[in-house]
């Protein structure tokens, strides 16, 4: 595995690919992230050098979808299902838990998909971010609540919508 290190609005990202593709974007205290012991820091590998090019142009508000090659072969087959379905959520907008289910029909696998949600790899290419509870509450984030709401906020702004929200907790408008 090839690894870098990049500086974001929502602090240090950790970047991993394989010669297939990207296969992790990490926080500095992501909750699922074993560590990059007998990994090489390669700050020319291509895949990594693109990946941080698309993502500081998502930071900057001048990207919303990326095209990245992407490696998930560590996930399980329902895994794999779950962040595929994440990848049609479309930017600055949010789905629940159950709309995901519902639309892997899996109605009833809410709670594995938001397991399957938590252990995606590639945090914000793949938009784990964009999944709240049915009430619109922000829940369960790998890389943080706080990241999550950044990371709403940032696509809330790009797009120009509005964000609701109250000093407690912020809500966005399902699209």
């Amino acid at each position: 595995m090839h690894y870098i290190n990049m500086t974001s609005p929502v602090g240090t990202l950790l970047l991993a690919a394989t010669d297939i593709g990207l296969a992790g974007v990490y926080f500095e205290h992501h909750k699922h992230f074993k560590g990059s012991e007998g990994w090489h820091l390669n700050p020319e590998h291509p895949v990594l050098l693109q990946a941080k090019q698309q993502l500081d142009e998502y930071f900057a508000g001048e990207r919303q979808v990326f095209d990245i090659p992407l490696d998930l072969s560590a996930g399980t087959a329902f895994q794999q299902e779950v962040w595929s379905a994440l990848r049609e959520i479309p930017f600055a907008t949010t789905q629940s838990y159950a709309w995901l289910a519902q639309h892997i029909q899996r109605p009833h696998a809410v709670r594995a998909v938001g397991a399957a949600n938590g252990r995606n790899p590639v945090s914000v290419i793949i938009p784990c971010h964009r999944v709240i509870a049915s009430s619109g509450a922000l829940t369960g984030y790998a890389g943080g609540l706080e990241n999550k709401q950044v990371l709403l906020e940032l696509e809330a702004r790009a797009s120009n919508k509005q964000v609701y929200g109250s000093s407690q907790k912020q809500l966005f408008s399902l699209a």
